[in-house]
């Protein structure tokens, strides 16, 4: 008898309540709701409450602080795949009168234009969005303190701006479009930019005794695209599922799958973390698992949103308290319980229906120099090439429809392979980017510089 793939075994909802237990409990957490999504949908919800009675299920919502920030940056992909504008562009095209026009698109949603890390004035998360009412008053009248482009330095007033941009574009306001192009089509009802009856209350923790204060909870204004919404672990396991697979109605996965790229340079200290960030998305590896999603954090509320890539197990962990507690390490090891304790079980295998003699003969292994490496035919289409054994340049690469092939990650990504062939139409070699592989160690008049007439001899 097998269990079916949607039921998570007993075992692993023992161990996922465990966790979140040891969480509010170590972390001193007034309450912390979460949730794990497997093969798209939710599988499991918890909650663990400091009050007796009444425990938060999955519609209370919490405040998710700048998981906003990854809802504001799917406006922006939809208006570039729409052809509105490209992420090359720079701001003032489109959005002028800012004083950082010169910073692009792409810059601004990757927190590498440069822009300070916060407003001038007081701390916007804790102050009305009144005294901010326009542009100007969140970015100030100081320079940016970094050149645009060299460095990742995380911005919330350039999330402020990109919602700008959308309300420019669109014509209406940041919550409406929002609300019309990604909360409605994906059935999230249950995110808002204010709380809706049932939410959680924030609170403060002191540090040196077991004892809370109640945070406000400020509207942000101009700030709101970068931190204002309210959700729930069941809206947010919902919008876990379409970051994952993607849904043609808001973003295709293609587009979802360069949000998750790295698209900011990582300092010392992200090396280090094994972070980096894409555009509107976190990036992660841990334990071996490359987790992508995004983490939030205002006054009374933590909130970390992620994706275990490989494993297609998400989890959210919202909670309501300001400090103390590591979501984001929690949401991690949700993800790692239930891939290690329920391991995902693939597709079948299943040969291609039908496939080219042209392409077939590519197959095999090849020679770059003496350096020995295996080209494959994928069931999915795809040519996968790199070393026969251990580490070294591993690529896929997709069809171009002309005999040419596209390289889509790693030193070949955007490279093109193609097969040179004889008169007599059989291969000579593959020319990779000006790379030259031969079916033989240096074989055959291609091999860039020539190869010594003499052959291969020993030395004696």
């Amino acid at each position: 008898m097998t269990t079916p793939q949607e039921d998570l075994l007993p075992g692993t909802r023992r161990a996922l309540l465990h966790r979140i237990a040891v969480a509010q409990a170590e972390g001193r957490a007034p309450s912390l709701v979460a949730a794990v999504v497997r093969d798209g949908r939710a599988v499991w919800h918890g909650a663990r409450t400091s009050v007796e009675g009444h425990g938060p299920d999955e519609n209370v919502q919490y405040r998710i602080g700048s998981i906003t920030k990854t809802f504001t940056a799917v406006l922006v992909l939809r208006l570039r795949d729409e052809g509105v504008l490209d992420l090359d562009d720079p701001l003032e095209k489109h959005l002028p009168g800012t004083g950082a026009g010169a910073v692009t698109i792409a810059e601004l949603l990757a927190h590498t234009g440069g822009l300070a890390a916060e407003t001038p004035g007081p701390w916007w998360e804790r102050t009305p969005g009144s005294l901010r009412p326009e542009l100007g008053d969140v970015l100030g009248d100081r320079a940016a303190p970094h050149p645009a482009g060299r460095r990742f330095h995380y911005s919330n007033p350039g999330y402020t701006v990109l919602g700008a941009l959308v309300e420019r574009l669109r014509g209406a306001p940041w919550e409406e479009v929002l609300r019309r192009e990604v909360l409605e089509p994906l059935r999230l009802r249950r995110t808002s930019a204010h709380p809706q009856a049932p939410a959680a209350g924030g609170w403060a923790v002191h540090p040196w005794a077991d004892v809370v204060l109640p945070e406000p909870a400020e509207d942000f204004g101009r700030m709101a695209p970068a931190g204002q919404l309210w959700s729930t672990t069941g809206d947010l396991a919902r919008f876990a599922a379409f970051l994952a697979r993607g849904d043609d109605r808001v973003l295709s996965a293609e587009a979802l799958r360069e949000m998750g790229t790295p698209a900011a340079p990582a300092g010392p200290a992200e090396l280090a973390d094994g972070a980096s960030y894409g555009l509107g998305l976190q990036i992660q590896h841990r334990d071996g698992r490359l987790l992508v999603g995004h983490s939030g954090s205002v006054p009374g509320f933590l909130a970390t949103l992620t994706v275990g890539v490989a494993d297609d197990v998400a989890a959210v962990v919202l909670a309501n308290c300001t400090s103390g507690l590591l979501t984001s390490q929690v949401a991690a090891d949700l993800v790692r319980i239930v891939a290690e304790a329920e391991p995902r079980i693939p597709e079948p295998w299943r040969p291609l229906p039908e496939i080219e003699g042209s392409v077939l003969e590519l197959a095999g292994q090849w020679y770059w120099g003496t350096s020995p490496v295996a080209l494959r035919v994928t069931a999915d289409g795809l040519l996968s090439l790199g070393p026969l054994s251990g580490g070294g340049r591993r690529s896929r690469f997709r069809p171009n429809g002309d005999g040419t092939w596209t390289g889509l990650e790693g030193y070949y990504a955007g490279e093109l392979l193609q097969a040179v062939r004889r008169a007599d139409g059989s291969v000579d070699h593959l020319d990779l980017g000006s790379f030259v592989f031969t079916r033989q160690p240096y074989e055959g008049d291609a091999v860039p510089g020539g190869v010594d007439p003499a052959g291969w001899r020993g030395i004696g």
